[in-house]
């Protein structure tokens, strides 16, 4: 894909250049137009065709419109631009998620940490292009809140009230009850094999049957119990798949 042209809102100078030469060094990034005030980027964005900005960085906390406000209007876009949330505040990082941004960037930016930005903005576009959607999940590890694709999980273990979700890459804990997510992303292929465990059917790379005892395999390795009440529910699903 061609490069990216971006749009930065921060209404503190200093924070807007950072942004604005990090961004300008990626080679991803095509052009970084720059708002200090989320009123300028809304007036800019309508003054363009949908399709001539890429993804917008946005500072939280502004004077006048918020960043969050400016975000939930440019969610009503015929096609909305992919949101980067940059800011000091960790707290509003479930009202971003609401908002299907795509990460969530806390200040001062690190280089490496804004390059994943810009690689979820350019997975966020490719998929919007081939008419694809993804479902994100916020998560949080040490102070630091972190968008997952959910497609990505490849199981969820429940401990008490939260769920742990595994990927590749590791785990995150949410506190979600697992019953909540079996409910929510049922139609998105988790299926509960187990009292404790969701696992998502297009990670499954095998099925074992070892004296009436069920298992199946996650992340080529990841070897997981199927109870008895699920087992068959779990192998006519895998059939159809």
């Amino acid at each position: 894909m061609k490069g990216l042209r971006v749009v930065v809102v921060d209404d503190e100078r200093p924070a807007l250049d950072e942004l604005a030469f990090l961004l300008g060094r990626d080679e991803r990034v095509a052009d970084v137009l720059t708002c200090d005030s989320a009123t300028d980027a809304l007036r800019l964005l309508r003054g363009l065709r949908e399709d001539d900005v890429q993804a917008v960085f946005l500072d939280i906390h502004m004077p006048g419109l918020t960043g969050l406000e400016l975000a939930e209007v440019l969610s009503r876009f015929r096609t909305p631009p992919p949101v980067v949330f940059v800011t000091a505040h960790d707290e509003h990082a479930v009202e971003a998620f609401d908002l299907n941004a795509v990460d969530y960037v806390l200040k001062p930016v690190r280089a490496d940490r804004l390059a994943e930005a810009v690689r979820r903005v350019v997975q966020s576009t490719e998929r919007a292009v081939a008419g694809e959607s993804e479902e994100q999940v916020a998560v949080e590890r040490g102070g630091v809140t972190r968008f997952l694709d959910r497609s990505s999980i490849s199981h969820v273990e429940a401990q008490g009230d939260y769920a742990r979700l595994h990927t590749a890459e590791g785990s995150h804990l949410l506190r979600v009850p697992l019953s909540t997510l079996e409910s929510d992303w049922g139609a998105s292929g988790f299926v509960r094999i187990h009292r404790s465990v969701l696992v998502a059917l297009a990670h499954v790379t095998e099925v074992r049957m070892d004296g009436g005892r069920c298992t199946v395999l996650v992340q080529g390795d990841v070897e997981l119990p199927v109870s008895r009440r699920h087992t068959r529910e779990l192998r006519d699903l895998l059939g159809r798949r």
